[in-house]
């Protein structure tokens, strides 16, 4: 749900997702908002009361274009992308991506009416502590990160296990050819052969840059870990 349905499939329509798209795998529908509105001018905002800057989303429009979105399916879990929301998580991408779908609500201007979110009890999503100009972006991110987790898209599925957030760890540093590349080499036990060092190299360097990078999620990786 939108007021820019033209800003889709924007990147989703690319690469594996792209492809994946194609092959049926996933599907994306686009509702714009304006639709909904109940006056020539196609007004979906208004002032807010109490005063302050900017336009406040109205809670009648975008309360009809819910109910349109989830006619078909009412189980899609609703979703509206907000820097206030919890954070995203790769668990949460999961769980998502697991479920039947998902209803991107992609909020503008000042934001949308409280008495929607609690009317429909809508799930509050934020991608981090920072400020977009609408939700469009942070819908394209959220559906890019389930749909590459769906059967079918990615070439090789066993290299997501490998992937950062996986066992709340980073991922461990990559190389490839050329071996030396302006006077920087690939470490050694890279190249050794021995498979059972390289796995111990690359969790160990897993551990380090979690430890020193995001000591949240290296804190969660001790308590799990001992």
């Amino acid at each position: 749900m939108t007021l820019f349905p033209e800003m889709f499939p924007g990147t989703l329509g690319l690469s594996l997702a792209g492809q994946g798209q194609k092959d049926g795998v996933w599907t994306l529908e686009t509702l714009d908002i304006r639709d909904f509105a109940h006056d020539k001018h196609r007004s979906v905002d208004d002032a807010p009361f109490g005063g302050g800057p900017g336009m406040v989303m109205r809670p009648d429009v975008v309360s009809e274009a819910i109910d349109a979105s989830t006619k078909a399916d009412p189980d899609l879990a609703m979703i509206y992308l907000t820097p206030r929301g919890r954070p995203l998580t790769q668990r949460r991408v999961r769980q998502l991506a697991e479920g039947p779908g998902v209803a991107l609500l992609c909020g503008r201007f000042e934001g949308l009416d409280e008495r929607v979110l609690d009317a429909h009890e809508i799930e509050e999503i934020s991608l981090g502590d920072f400020v977009l100009s609408g939700g469009e972006a942070a819908a394209i991110a959220v559906i890019d990160a389930c749909v590459r987790l769906l059967p079918g898209v990615m070439g090789t599925p066993e290299s997501l296990a490998e992937e950062s957030f996986e066992k709340d760890l980073l991922e461990y540093p990559q190389y490839t050819r050329p071996q030396d590349w302006n006077g920087r080499t690939v470490p050694d036990v890279l190249v050794s052969g021995h498979h059972k060092k390289v796995r111990a190299w690359r969790r160990q360097q897993a551990e380090d840059i979690t430890r020193e990078r995001r000591p949240d999620l290296w804190a969660r990786y001790a308590g799990n870990n001992g």
